[in-house]
């Protein structure tokens, strides 16, 4: 594939973007970048927020992933419906009642000011790591196959695509993001639907054959019955329950945007139309993670190029790998998907980071500050934030040994455990805890989790359940102790 042809599409592709934020960010301001002015379509939140949560990870990773563990992600779709309910009926119109801007001042008004700034401080800890994996994938494969050829580093890689996606949030925030996403969503199906069509036409397959040799092959199988392995279908089945309730339902960026809709009624329309969208086209990205695995099969070749020197499967290089060997057309229609579905990951967080740090670290809402000093303020640590992403992208590219889906729920089990435990724990009693041990209970319950995970019992992706219980836990141990004290 020419790089050159890439480099060009690439740059259309940015163009269109940069128009759509100039039209979307005329006359912003704080309000606008933070909330959105709280008008935001519901279905077009909906829609959007497909792109968003997918990122370039499920549209490498989830494809990919489907050669070593089958359709083993599917039962973890079906717990996500749960857990996209639970966020719909229970924190949406909790946040939406308090008026909030951000999500974790929830926690000062329910326990104080010491949980508040745990909790703040754990969403930025796993978002910066969670969405700087999702980058780095990305990333990683512009470096490859257009910007290592032209002789420019991956540093540089990572700090031209990490610029641009700041660049184009900066002044608009989320009202750019929510139509953006919207463009990114549409162009991300679309290209897995041409990638499926074309590979398809390379095997000399019809719709039907597609169908019949998917289902006959042992890549379909839906259920791992084997309970010590990670990939178990009740371990899946439970994290894909708690798992958005973690990484949407507390995550400032997801819920930013359902925040911006007018009210509590039209945002919980948005988030479950959002996850009735989410799950057939995660079942798309595995019917072609399928396609992919047996036509990769069949060429030794490109099998080859694939496989590590240590003998095992390379799960993220498989689908541009196959994309990039058909026509012209298959590559650079997977390409634009690809950064069709990193660029809302990467621009989502550092929006969503911003105002975190401006609200519940910074204080900015509190602050007798005039409107230029605040947006002073905001700018300064959205290009803090820009700058801790080209470091952790960097970072990941000589750390990386697994896939990174897998990677990203392991970072996501650790971190937002934690905060999955204290929210559940406001919400489910009215029990008090003391507030100064929060940050303590926070830190101490994956550092428990990660022994026992690595020492005596693998949890799988379930692990992030494993870790709230033990938070809530230790969080109930301590207001017991407290009462008799």
């Amino acid at each position: 594939m020419n790089s050159n042809t890439l480099l060009i599409t690439f740059l259309i592709y940015t163009a269109i973007l940069f128009v759509i934020a100039w039209f979307t960010s005329r006359k912003s301001d704080n309000n606008t970048y933070f909330t959105g002015e709280r008008k935001s379509n519901w279905f077009l939140v909906a829609y959007g927020m497909i792109g968003a949560s997918l990122s370039g990870v499920s549209f490498m990773s989830v494809p990919g992933n489907v050669y070593n563990e089958r359709f083993y992600y599917l039962p973890m779709l079906i717990g996500m419906i749960g857990g996209y309910a639970i966020i719909a009926l229970v924190l949406l119109p909790l946040y939406f009642k308090m008026n909030l801007t951000s999500i974790y001042s929830y926690l000062d008004k329910r326990f104080g000011n010491f949980s508040y700034k745990t909790g703040a401080s754990f969403f930025i800890l796993s978002r910066l790591l969670g969405a700087t994996v999702r980058t780095f994938l990305v990333v990683f494969v512009i470096y490859n196959f257009i910007l290592k050829q032209a002789g420019v580093s991956f540093e540089i890689a990572a700090i031209l695509f990490v610029l641009i996606a700041i660049l184009y949030t900066m002044r608009g925030g989320i009202k750019t993001l929510i139509w953006t996403d919207t463009i990114q969503t549409t162009f991300m199906i679309v290209s897995i639907i041409v990638s499926l069509i074309f590979i398809c036409k390379g095997m000399n397959w019809s719709f039907g054959d597609m169908l019949s040799n998917v289902h006959s092959s042992s890549y379909s199988d839906i259920f791992n019955t084997d309970f010590n392995s990670n990939t178990n279908w009740l371990k899946r089945f439970l994290s894909g329950l708690v798992v958005p309730i973690a990484m949407s339902g507390l995550d400032q960026a997801m819920i930013q945007k359902s925040l911006s809709c007018k009210n509590a009624k039209e945002s919980q329309k948005n988030m479950m139309t959002s996850v009735a969208m989410m799950i057939p086209v995660n079942i798309l990205f595995l019917s072609i993670g399928a396609v992919l695995a047996i036509f990769i099969q069949s060429n030794p070749d490109l099998l080859s190029s694939v496989t590590s020197l240590s003998g095992g499967i390379e799960a993220d290089k498989i689908f541009p790998t196959v994309a990039f060997s058909l026509k012209p057309i298959v590559g650079i229609v997977f390409f634009i998907g690809l950064i069709s579905a990193a660029y809302p990951s990467c621009a989502n967080a550092i929006t969503s980071l911003t105002t975190s740090a401006c609200i519940d670290l910074v204080g900015i809402e509190s602050k007798k500050w005039d409107d230029k000093k605040k947006k002073k303020t905001r700018l300064y640590i959205n290009i803090l934030m820009a700058l801790l992403f080209v470091l952790l992208i960097i970072a990941f590219n000589y750390l990386k040994n697994d896939a990174v889906i897998n990677m990203v729920y392991t970072i996501a089990s650790y971190t937002y455990g934690p905060l999955l435990g204290l929210f559940m724990y406001g919400i489910i009693t009215k029990l008090p805890t003391v507030d100064k041990a929060v940050p303590i209970i926070c830190i101490l319950s994956p550092l428990v989790c990660y022994f026992i995970q690595t020492k005596i019992f693998d949890f799988g992706f379930a692990l992030i359940l494993v870790i709230a219980l033990l938070t809530f836990a230790l969080l109930a141990l301590f207001s017991l102790f407290s009462k008799k004290k």
